[in-house]
């Protein structure tokens, strides 16, 4: 008597996919019609996977050129340029060689939910994260690009080890004397970047989400900060709180 389908079912869940192939010899011979649609959904995975897994080898192109001669590569990217609101917020992350995060991309293309998930993943798999950030009152004070330069400045500070080559999204820290190689769009071309970039912004959100207890009034835990509608209109009926950027703000005011 065949297996239920439901059985069957049951075996794919609880392989991993690079076991599928066992499986799909042992019953691409079974004509029920459940059976035929659970291993074409399954090759689809797999076919997705294999798919996730060659944009990943692209996106660690700058880590194989300088991998050879460079031991500790770091990757650095800051959440929080534009808001009118809160700080300005970096990461600094540095990945095992050839480590595999499936889905790991620029912050800004993914869901909340999953920067949420890749957040925890990159903390379990990176050899060491770091992360820095320059308040409101400090980007008043220095100007935006100088703050972000020090908040980078600060992730970088905050690894367990010292890194002898960083990977950043467009810029060069002058404020540290190692190697540097800026790339344009570098979250969405290096993983480390990528890394960096997701630290850096569920940071910044969670903090955001956080002070927007301390200030109701503005709608923080939705916007983050940023320039929307509703938080012009908080601003202008309420004034603005010490988490206002002054300098960004003076039009809305």
């Amino acid at each position: 008597m065949p297996k239920r389908i439901a059985d069957i079912k049951d075996e794919f869940d609880r392989s991993s996919p690079y076991d599928w192939e066992k499986l799909f010899l042992e019953y691409g011979d079974d004509e029920r019609a459940g059976v035929k649609k659970l291993i074409a959904v399954c090759r689809r995975k797999i076919a997705a996977q294999e798919q996730e897994q060659r944009r990943l080898y692209a996106m660690r192109e700058f880590e194989r050129r300088y991998g050879g001669e460079c031991s500790c590569i770091c990757g650095v990217d800051e959440a929080g340029r534009g808001p009118l609101a809160g700080p300005v917020v970096a990461g600094a992350v540095i990945l095992p060689k050839d480590c595999e995060i499936l889905y790991l991309n620029d912050s800004k293309k993914l869901s909340a939910k999953k920067r949420e998930e890749l957040f925890e993943e990159i903390k379990e798999k990176a050899v060491s994260y770091g992360i820095g950030m320059s308040s409101a009152a400090r980007i008043d004070e220095i100007n935006i690009l100088q703050a972000t330069y020090e908040a980078m400045t600060h992730a970088v500070e905050d690894l367990d080890v010292v890194p002898d080559l960083l990977l950043n999204d467009a810029v060069t820290i002058p404020q540290l004397p190692v190697r540097q190689v800026g790339i344009i769009r570098g979250d969405s071309k290096s993983v480390s970047i990528a890394a960096a970039s997701v630290i850096a912004k569920v940071t910044r959100d969670r903090l955001m989400i956080d002070y927007a207890g301390e200030y109701p009034d503005y709608g923080f835990e939705s916007h983050k900060g940023y320039g929307s509608a509703a938080h012009i209109e908080a601003l202008k009926k309420y004034g603005p709180c010490p988490l206002h950027r002054v300098t960004f703000i003076k039009n809305f005011v």
